[in-house]
């Protein structure tokens, strides 16, 4: 395979931060420890996750596509030449010249049937590359186009997105009350976007929910730190605690300082935290899978169209003494994904937690040399073990659900909900209730008299109106002290697990 490295800027994601003005690179592929030079070692960067750009992906952004030989044929090219023409000389109503010509290649990409594979006109691309070096405000969520629709891979932790409730796989189908069918990822993007403070109201489909929701989050600036940690002692083991909220340029230099500081303390065990990480640098997980993975086994493998893989293994020269758990979820993604197969297929450690969100594709940036620029999956990746989890996602090798209301979506209470009900969103205050201690009597959607007794008792205790009816104040209400006992650890059932499992192979 000869492929010139300048030509391949590749993400292993293709999905965005939801910034004021802000859309950065999730997942790169670079150059590994292989022979062949096929992936990219320059730091070239698409639009994905927070981080700064350096001047080798400000000079990548540059460059344009050149083709390897796979020209359309002479009679092809004839039959769509004659067509554009037709069209061009012949059709009734005036139309915009430029517009079709990106319906044509639109159409093209149409057909892959691949939502990552996309293209980005003059004026979307120019406003994506120059928010590369805006500020972090927004929603905090990566989104995809999945099925025509723009889709929440998963909400950044802490973020306005998760404290509103958006959860991976909602769908977005209307923003501030205006549909947005037929609107590209990007353009859908920008009109999320805006200044910290504001508020986007967000219509959201949900699997397993029948109504749509309505969902109002507040931007804010996005924090870029992206490597937190704890020492933790229970039960006489000391265990440490790290988690990686995204892989971005920094995080395997901040991974391995607070990983040593860790280790001074002399752990018993480390519990990894990629739960709700939508991804970031390849070579950010590649580093760290480094710092973890035993030498000699693959962390990742790149796969090309023919089949021919290429392993980038690890360089570990002393394997870790202590046992390892890493804590997954459904917005575990890309980079996540990794790092998760890596430490359970080459490491053989605990993986707790449930299936994440199944993203293992890869795509390249080409600029088609007026401004424009196309998208395209050219590889996918694997895990060690070579499997490949593209809209699978990695498994647990335990696998522990958290308690209901964790999943519970947020309550619509623009028509308050009252005594003797029946709905979906009385079916979601009772088990927001039922977790927060409050009794609701039933939780399959029947506004009982148990309910009503509930209601007045946690409208009580957070000074609001007894009326035993629930508003929009008590519905708010309950949404934030969900998050709060979403964030208590008594409450993280997963976590828990982990700690168990560390402290019995102590």
């Amino acid at each position: 395979m000869n492929i010139d490295k300048k030509f391949l800027p590749l993400i292993v994601s293709l999905s965005v931060i939801l910034g004021a003005v802000a859309m950065f690179v999730v997942m790169q592929v670079t150059d590994g420890t292989s022979a062949e030079p096929v992936l990219n070692d320059s730091g070239d960067a698409d639009t994905e996750l927070a981080i700064d750009q350096d001047d080798g992906e400000e000079n990548a952004a540059e460059e344009a596509v050149e083709t390897s030989g796979s020209e359309i044929s002479e009679d092809k090219a004839e039959k769509f030449h004659k067509a554009y023409s037709i069209i061009m000389d012949r059709y009734v109503e005036a139309f915009d010249e430029e517009e079709l010509l990106e319906g044509a290649i639109n159409g093209m990409l149409e057909v892959l049937d691949d939502p990552y594979s996309v293209y980005m006109d003059q004026e979307t691309a120019r406003e994506f590359m120059d928010s590369l070096d805006s500020s972090f405000e927004g929603i905090g969520a990566e989104v995809s186009m999945t099925n025509g629709k723009v889709t929440i891979v998963a909400p950044f932790r802490d973020s306005p997105a998760e404290k509103a409730g958006l959860r991976p796989n909602d769908q977005i189908v209307g923003i501030d009350g205006d549909s947005i069918e037929g609107l590209s990822l990007y353009e859908a993007v920008l009109q999320i976007r805006g200044e910290k403070g504001t508020t986007v109201t967000l219509t959201v489909e949900r699997p397993g929910v029948s109504e749509e929701l309505n969902i109002d989050v507040v931007r804010d600036t996005i924090p870029i730190e992206t490597v937190t940690s704890e020492l933790i002692e229970e039960d006489g083991a000391k265990i440490g605690l790290i988690e990686i909220r995204s892989f971005s340029e920094s995080t395997a230099t901040d991974f391995e300082e607070q990983l040593h500081a860790l280790e001074k303390e002399g752990i018993d065990g480390l519990v990894i935290d990629v739960r709700g990480n939508p991804g970031g640098f390849l070579q950010s997980v590649e580093d760290i899978g480094n710092l973890l993975v035993p030498g000699g086994e693959p962390i990742v493998q790149i796969e090309n169209r023919e089949g021919e893989r290429i392993r980038h293994v690890s360089n570990l020269e002393e394997e870790k003494e202590y046992p390892i758990a890493t804590l997954i979820n459904e917005g575990s993604a890309s980079a996540s994904e990794i790092l998760a197969a890596a430490l359970k297929e080459a490491g053989g450690h605990h993986v707790v937690g449930e299936t994440t969100f199944g993203k293992g594709t890869v795509q390249q940036t080409l600029q088609l040399g007026d401004g424009s620029e196309l998208k395209l999956t050219l590889f996918r990746w694997l895990t060690s073990d070579g499997n490949d989890i593209n809209e699978v996602g990695v498994e647990p090798t335990e696998e522990v659900r958290q308690p209901d209301f964790f999943y519970v979506s947020p309550v619509q209470a623009e028509d308050p909900l009252e005594f003797d009900m029946n709905s979906e969103q009385v079916e979601n205050a009772q088990l927001m209730l039922e977790g927060l201690d409050y009794d609701p009597g039933r939780t399959d959607g029947y506004f009982s008299s148990e309910t009503e007794e509930a209601v007045r008792a946690f409208q009580d205790d957070e000074g609001l109106d007894v009326t035993g009816v629930i508003d929009e104040d008590t519905a708010w209400a309950l949404q934030d002290r969900v998050v709060e006992a979403v964030r208590d650890r008594e409450n993280d059932l997963q976590f828990k697990r982990a700690i168990e499992l560390l402290i019995e192979n102590e």
